[in-house]
């Protein structure tokens, strides 16, 4: 039976809704300061070359100059999520690796004066020659990227569970086909912003960032700073999709062109270097194998990978082991082998981007599932009712699941989408596919390997009792995370939702948190929130007790009203008891915090993929596709989610809506191309195709009723699951279409023409 709740499972209102409608919420790109500087990054022009001379003479003399920095005048340490990978400077030293490294920064008293400044500073270069494929980056005698990573393999990952040679010994059917997954980036409508100032001994640093933690963690290492010296403050976010989740050498730059010049400097990306920069998500060659028995239950998979890391590491050795890690997770089988070589290529880094290393991963599986269903004339849903996830249970590689919905989600979809009636009965041209999908709820483990929990959060109610403050280190990106925990904190606290306010994302006046990524705020920061708020209505209830004259445990809280549960007529207004309280105690204060239970395999990535608990999801898709041109035309997407016990109806709808727009766009459009020497050909939003209103359907979302027993009051993630099988389901909605089997990404218009074409000549041909 369904809890009757006051505040959690609500449509409230966003809590920073009317400053961002009003215009009145402040950006990083809105902040000034007195006496504030502009600055700006050199950028390489070479995809491969070594530093011979950097001459700035010249733009130092450049009236209103304030400084001009290169590798000489910061540390000279790496940075990098890894240990054993960090293998970026804050500027090059020895040599630039893409088109668009970093060279040297400028200070200046106007934008103007810094573009100028920046024209003026000399850097010889000696050009080297440059790979871009990453197969040909591991050939004999390739250019070294990264001098201490033979072949260029950045991250080479080999686990094994089972014995996938005897699974497909036995097996009845065996596919293998190799599919492509492309470059796409984030494009966040706010470009990243770092302002940096130094008071004495101290740096502040307003950031674009997903991970004010972790941001504050490296900039204290980089400059040899303890953590009480650095606060690191995100104001208004206006997207970050994992493109804002790692230090930038936007923020290294600032800083110490700020200590130079002892002035705020503030920098900023334009839309070109956001395409440069902002680490999106990795091309992928995955060759996969799978066996299935005479009823199409898989019996082995074989995934046989190789990821297009860029020039640097960055998010990108998770996103190497994750791509593995998740494959197993929405079906069941026994035997897997996994193999991945992430390479280093004179191209931008890769990292991560929505759906964190599962959406190419599981486009390749969907897709190949659908052509085995046809290989054995199985319907699409029954191949994978057949081998849905089941709860409680857990998979090949370690993963613990507890909640599952799957099968609920699929037979909804069934019914929602009127799959049984258009399924082979659709008109020439038209067609209907399905995926299935999944995704963590927070990782397992933090990135740095620290002892600290992975959440905390406060509350203090006010002098007297009108009103409340949440602090916490969770950062909202947009998607709501301030309102979600507000709304938990109300619910533990037994409070008004309107009267809490909260304070975010500030490392010196927030509480420790490791912010957004991995879908993990609901669940973690939740219940940091939810301890917090049961904190504050323990010491409530004792004090009210004492008023009251009755016990703590017969009493309750609800809507800011303490009352005798046997007999609620008998209540006092929780300000009332708030204030005596303060009078007697002093703030009434509450706090929680939030580590996850040790989780994973004891196997090399065993760690990686582990999460409390995982959301599910089933998508249909319905495509209409112009023989003529190869146009598509999205008709219809249902999405059924299981996200465990909804807090915000709105915003779940909103993050599911938002995760289909994005799996669309890299489905059917984007794709960042390249010329010959490197250079990117469309890092703007004019030629890098993101779909507009006029191609994004009506969607159909609903998040099916459960209850996930890791997650605070049974809730889970639906943020970044909502994109996973979005690219499968485009795929096999085209191939119920046309016939037409499509493995390469993007399913662009063209690609289905060619293959049309091929179709009618009975040619093989590949449409790529």
């Amino acid at each position: 039976m369904k809890e009757d709740y006051s505040v959690i499972g609500r449509s409230v209102p966003k809590i920073d809704a009317r400053l961002k409608v009003t215009g009145q919420a402040l950006y990083a790109g809105d902040l000034k300061m007195p006496n504030m500087l502009f600055g700006k990054i050199l950028r390489s022009p070479h995809a491969h070359a070594r530093i011979l001379r950097i001459d700035t003479a010249e733009a130092e003399r450049l009236p209103g100059v304030k400084a001009v920095i290169t590798h000489k005048d910061v540390p000279a340490k790496k940075y990098g999520v890894s240990p054993a990978r960090r293998d970026e400077n804050i500027f090059c030293i020895d040599k630039v690796r893409h088109v668009g490294d970093k060279v040297a920064a400028v200070a200046a008293i106007d934008e103007e004066t810094v573009y100028r400044a920046l024209k003026l500073i000399k850097v010889d270069y000696e050009i080297l020659p440059a790979v871009f494929d990453p197969v040909e980056a591991m050939a004999e005698g390739a250019p070294l990227i990264h001098e201490d990573f033979p072949r260029n393999i950045n991250v080479e990952i080999h686990q094994s569970f089972g014995n996938v040679e005897e699974a497909f010994a036995r097996a009845f059917h065996v596919r293998k086909d190799t599919f492509l997954g492309h470059r796409t980036y984030h494009c966040p409508l706010e470009p990243h912003v770092s302002l940096a100032f130094w008071e004495g001994d101290k740096v502040t640093l307003y950031a674009t960032t997903q991970k004010a933690h972790y941001l504050q963690v490296d900039l204290a290492r980089q400059f040899d700073l303890p953590m009480g010296k650095v606060r690191v403050v995100c104001p208004f976010i206006g997207g970050g999709f994992g493109g804002k989740a790692a230090a930038m050498g936007l923020d290294f730059a600032a800083v110490a062109l700020s200590r130079i010049t002892g002035r705020p400097v503030k920098m900023f990306y334009d839309r070109d270097e956001m395409f440069t920069h902002n680490r999106g998500r990795h091309r992928q060659i995955m060759e996969l194998t799978t066996g299935v028995d005479r009823d199409g239950k898989i019996l082995g998979v074989y995934a046989n990978f190789i990821m297009d890391g860029g020039a640097y590491t960055g998010n990108g050795i998770a996103t190497a082991y994750y791509a593995g890690s998740l494959l197993p997770l929405s079906y069941v089988f026994e035997n897997f082998k996994y193999d991945m070589l992430r390479v280093y290529t004179n191209l931008p880094g890769s990292a991560s981007q929505r759906g964190h290393g599962a959406v190419h991963p599981k486009y390749a599986l969907e897709s190949q599932l659908e052509m085995i269903a046809r290989d054995l004339g199985m319907d699409s849903l029954e191949i994978r009712l057949r081998n849905r996830r089941k709860p409680d249970t857990v998979t090949v590689n370690e993963l613990t699941v507890n909640s599952c919905k799957l099968e609920t989600c699929i037979e909804t979809a069934r019914k929602r989408s009127g799959w049984d009636e258009k399924k082979g009965n659709l008109p020439r041209g038209r067609g209907i596919g399905v995926a299935l999908g999944g995704f963590v709820s927070g990782a397992g483990y933090p990135i740095y390997r620290t002892n600290l929990p992975h959440s905390v959060a406060l509350i203090r109610v006010n002098e007297d009792g009108s009103a409340a403050t949440l602090y916490t280190g969770a950062v909202d990106i947009g998607q709501g995370s301030n309102t979600v925990l507000c709304q938990m904190a109300a619910e533990a606290m037994g409070f008004r939702y309107e009267d809490i306010t909260v304070v975010s994302a500030d490392t010196e006046r927030s509480t420790h948190d490791f912010g957004a990524y991995s879908s993990r705020q609901t669940l973690m920061s939740g219940w940091a929130v939810k301890r917090a708020g049961g904190m504050v209505k323990e010491r409530l209830l004792e004090a009210a007790g004492v008023m009251m004259n009755v016990k703590p445990e017969e009493l309750d809280c609800r809507d800011a009203e303490v009352f005798v549960k046997n007999n609620p007529v008998v209540r006092e207004p929780f300000g009332k008891i708030a204030r005596e309280y303060f009078v007697k105690n002093g703030p009434l204060v509450g706090h929680g915090s939030y580590t996850p239970p040790k989780l994973g395999g004891d196997y090399k990535g065993g760690t990686v993929g582990t999460s409390p608990a995982y959301s599910f999801s089933a998508q249909i898709i319905e495509v209409q596709i112009d023989e003529e041109t190869g146009e598509i035309g999205v008709e219809g997407v249902w999405d059924v989610h299981d996200s465990g016990t909804v807090i915000n109806p709105a915003l779940v709808h909103g993050q599911s809506h938002g995760g289909i727009y994005m799996g669309l766009g890299e489905a059917i459009w984007e794709e960042v191309k390249f010329d010959e020497n490197g250079r990117i050909l469309n890092p703007n939003l004019a030629e890098y195709r993101m779909p507009t209103a006029l191609d994004v359907p009506m969607m159909d979302s609903l998040a099916v009723e459960g209850f996930e027993p890791a997650g605070p009051w049974g809730a889970k993630e639906v943020g970044e699951g909502a994109s996973v099988p979005t690219e499968g389901a485009v795929a096999n909605a085209i191939l119920d279409a046309t016939g037409v089997f499509m493995d390469s990404l993007p399913l662009t218009y063209e690609k289905i023409w060619r293959a049309l074409k091929n179709k009618k000549r009975g040619e093989n041909a590949d449409p790529r």
